[in-house]
């Protein structure tokens, strides 16, 4: 006799297609019963057999939509109900929202042949999506994933896509983004001064494409947000771009038009290639081939040998990409420092002077985006900025506790994570809280998800310098919640964001922490930032850290890569860098170092001391520029004879300037730069598994943002292998400042002291 079962899928379900493969798989199975989105993700419901039922979970987890990330199902009978057929039921929603948010994921195979194809009704028509890609957290209002719960909702589906939405052999059936070029989203083409040129497509794209090969910058608001585009040959172009956007030197992205092109200018491996084409689309660092002749490289990033590089994450994209036939700069729609912009008045009014000319659209973005960055080190992935694709969901694992907590992360790379219910929300990217704008986004978002999951926090949790901005919010916050207020000093929350990532809370070895960055307020009153600690029987401890060295002139001091090396240098030496000040500041800094109490282990600091010593480097126009000069030129070492400027040395501390005594005199004995800089690196791959020997630690979990070198993480991972290491670096969240509202919710949960 049947009886009914009950199956709920919880995971990322909602948005990828999953209610109509439960009904094509309801229809092989020849079952009854009704499948619906609900508060914990999926619920279905069968008539069938016990042994049934069970037959059909297996295959259905088996052969689940890619995009989709099952975390837990359930199996389990229920007071029976007639069902007539098997149908696709309207969305449940009795308690709180309990599932993961669907990221975006970018235009797939079979909507890109549609766009093309001249005899498809979908032709050129710029916002193609279907079941398995398009913009799913940029366009979510509340929950379930319905299209009446994203902003969509604004546009009705007309008779045909209406007829694909309720056919069970479509593959748009339930299709929640649907749309074509009768009832969609429209485009809008403008000059700067507002004056209309073009709402048809495909004379937007060609005008775009002439504009772009002409040497115009064109503000294009793609399915995340605006990018500011021009042609990536164009060195006039570019420099303009540079100066009206504000960003001398920090380079920029670039969008291809194709997988193969990128391999024809790139050296390519599996794991960068796996990146580029996955259905987060994010760009990914590449090595450039000796001869590219349509790339400006020097100006797109001046002084470095690597350049980021992605594909067209949608339809629009992929529209304008197929017209142009080359790379192009497309790089996110904003001053510089400012958030992405979203909204058509509000790019008008601050690009205006940047763009020649924009494109609109009028779809609605709920939760803007940048795109998200990642580069290889071996087979190691280093997040750069975790954003658009890979935010805002932590599918890793459910963490612990029962409250609901809110940790407001850093001030530089500022990111929140959210515990409203059994999942870890990590929020996007949104940058240097300084910024008026990033602060107002940060704050906005903050309060769309308090919203979103009709919760309030009850623990907010802050990093321990009272003056950051997150600080500084969270406490406001805090006292209007009524909610429990804890702090997480810095670096120990990069330490337990890397424990967190790999799930080493609950081992019984002694974890070495290793915790390198360019600043974070420390327990003493110093200025931490080359930290060594242990984790053991849930506790964590500082185990030694960087040579103290003066910090002075505030801010300026990570600004100025010469200030550092003044300040690392022995006092005998510093007569040797005299040239890089002028008379009156080598005596006012001068003084100043007589006079400073504040100390700092930075090993940020660290690095830019030591790309001024090679003289990569003075001053920056971006943070950790100096970091990636010398890293650069580090990569450009082909000897096979590594330094060690601390053989033989064994202290607790790492001295810091014995380190740099020893970089002047190869310096001066005329080593060139690229072996320096490689021996500096290796020194400190080398530093770490000493001081890993000396206190008997076997695992090593590295955070912080010197880890985004791709040579240390390199060196660091062969060399510890063969010397029986088991290193732990952040993979799924970047190892910046991105990482510490992560830290901050694993440490109030796991760490006891």
């Amino acid at each position: 006799m049947a009886k009914t079962f009950q199956i709920i899928i919880s995971g990322q379900v909602q948005g990828v297609g999953f209610r109509p493969f439960v009904y094509g798989l309801a229809q092989q199975y020849r079952l009854k019963g009704m499948v619906c989105n609900n508060e914990d993700g999926v619920l279905i419901h069968l008539n069938s057999k016990e042994e049934k039922a069970e037959e059909f979970l297996r295959a259905l987890i088996e052969n689940a939509p890619e995009i989709s990330v099952i975390q837990s199902h359930s199996l389990s009978e229920i007071a029976f109900r007639e069902y007539d057929t098997f149908s696709i039921a309207p969305s449940e929603t009795q308690h709180q929202i309990n599932i993961p948010l669907t990221p975006d994921f970018v235009i797939c195979e079979s909507c890109k042949s549609e766009i093309r194809n001249t005899a498809d009704r979908r032709y050129a028509y710029a916002f193609t999506t279907c079941t398995q890609c398009g913009p799913r957290y940029a366009v979510t209002t509340k929950f379930p994933f319905e299209r009446a719960n994203t902003t969509l909702s604004d546009f009705s589906m007309c008779t045909e896509c209406e007829t694909e939405y309720t056919n069970a052999d479509d593959r748009r059936f339930h299709s929640q983004t649907n749309s074509c070029k009768e009832c969609g989203i429209q485009l809008n083409l403008t000059t700067s001064d507002g004056t209309p040129l073009a709402t048809d497509t495909t004379e937007i794209i060609k005008k775009v494409s002439g504009f772009i090969l002409s040497g115009n910058i064109v503000a294009l608001k793609n399915t995340n947000g605006y990018l500011l585009c021009c042609d990536a040959n164009n060195k006039t172009a570019i420099a303009r771009l540079r100066k009206k956007k504000q960003r001398p030197s920090k380079p920029f992205a670039l969008l291809y038009p194709s997988l193969e092109k990128i391999k024809n200018d790139f050296e390519l491996g599996t794991d960068e290639e796996k990146a580029l084409t996955a259905s987060a689309g994010p760009i990914v660092i590449l090595r450039p081939k000796k001869k590219i002749t349509d790339l400006a490289k020097r100006t797109i990033a001046p002084g470095l040998n690597q350049l980021g590089v992605m594909l067209p994450s949608s339809a629009l994209l992929t529209l304008l990409m197929d017209a142009l036939k080359i790379p192009i700069i497309a790089t996110s729609g904003n001053i510089h420092g400012s958030p992405m912009i979203s909204e058509a008045a509000d790019a008008v009014a601050k690009l205006s002077d940047v763009a020649d000319y924009f494109v609109h659209h009028n779809l609605k973005i709920a939760f803007p985006q940048d795109d998200s960055v990642v580069r290889f080190a071996g087979e190691q992935q280093i997040t750069l900025r975790r954003s658009r694709g890979l935010a805002p969901n932590y599918l890793n694992a459910p963490l612990s506790g029962e409250k609901k907590v809110l940790a407001m992360g850093a001030h530089l790379k500022s990111t929140f994570t959210f515990v409203p219910n059994a999942h870890t929300y990590v929020s996007p990217y949104f940058g240097n809280l300084d910024s008026y704008d990033v602060l107002e986004r940060f704050q906005e978002n903050i309060t769309k998800f308090t919203s979103l999951f009709e919760t309030r926090p009850e623990v907010v949790l802050i990093d321990a310098h009272p003056q950051y901005q997150s600080s500084i919010l969270g406490r406001e916050w805090a006292n209007k919640w009524k909610a429990e207020l804890r702090t997480v000093q810095h670096h120990k929350a990069h330490f337990a964001s890397v424990l967190g990532e790999h799930r080493l809370f609950g081992s019984t070895e002694k974890i070495m922490g290793v915790i390198w960055d360019g600043t974070g307020l420390g327990d003493d009153g110093a200025i931490w930032g080359g930290e060594f600690f242990v984790f053991d029987d849930q506790k964590m401890e500082r185990l030694a850290h960087f040579e103290y060295v003066d910090w002075i002139a505030a801010d300026n001091m990570a600004k100025e890569p010469r200030l550092s090396l003044l300040c690392m240098l022995p006092k005998t030496q510093r007569e040797g860098v005299r040239q890089k000040f002028s008379k009156t500041e080598w005596k006012v800094y001068n003084t100043m170092l007589e006079k400073n109490t504040l100390k700092t282990s930075s090993v940020g600091r660290l690095f830019d001391a030591v790309a001024s010593l090679l003289d990569l480097g003075d001053t920056t126009s971006y943070e950790g520029e100096a970091a990636m000069y010398l890293e650069n030129e580090s990569l450009n070492y082909t000897g096979n004879d590594p330094i060690d400027f601390l053989e033989g040395i064994v202290e607790k501390n790492i001295p810091v300037k014995t380190l740099m005594s020893n970089i002047l005199k190869t310096k001066t004995e005329g080593l060139s730069k690229s072996q320096i800089a490689h021996g500096f690196i290796h020194t400190l791959a080398l530093s770490i598994l000493k001081m890993a020997r000396q206190n008997h630690c076997k695992t090593i979990a590295c955070s912080g943002g010197v880890f985004q070198n791709s040579l240390l993480v390199e060196k660091l991972s062969q060399l510890g292998k063969k010397q029986g290491f088991k290193l732990k670096f952040n993979r799924i969240l970047s190892s910046n400042d991105e990482n510490i509202s992560f830290g901050q919710l694993c440490y109030y949960q796991y760490i006891k002291n």
